[in-house]
């Protein structure tokens, strides 16, 4: 995803939180990570944003880089 980039909080490693990302030419604020796990390479974080959407954001280690899902709640 070129029109996808993350702005994230590192302390010992790369990617712990991410903040805010700019995808399709709007930048959304992280209000809440509501979930986040790891796989084997992975670093996954279901967020919520200020104006109440909900995406996927995943990090892949391997490839370095940070795909995203939107969410619909049910």
């Amino acid at each position: 995803m070129d029109n996808l980039k993350v702005n994230c909080y590192s302390g010992h490693t790369y990617a712990e939180r991410p903040r805010s990302f700019l995808w399709e030419g709007i930048e959304y604020e992280v209000e809440e990570i509501e979930k986040e796990w790891q796989e084997p390479g992975e670093r996954h974080f279901q967020v919520r944003t200020k104006d109440n959407k909900l995406f996927k954001l995943c990090y892949n280690e391997t490839q370095e880089q940070w795909s995203l899902t939107e969410l619909i709640r049910s």
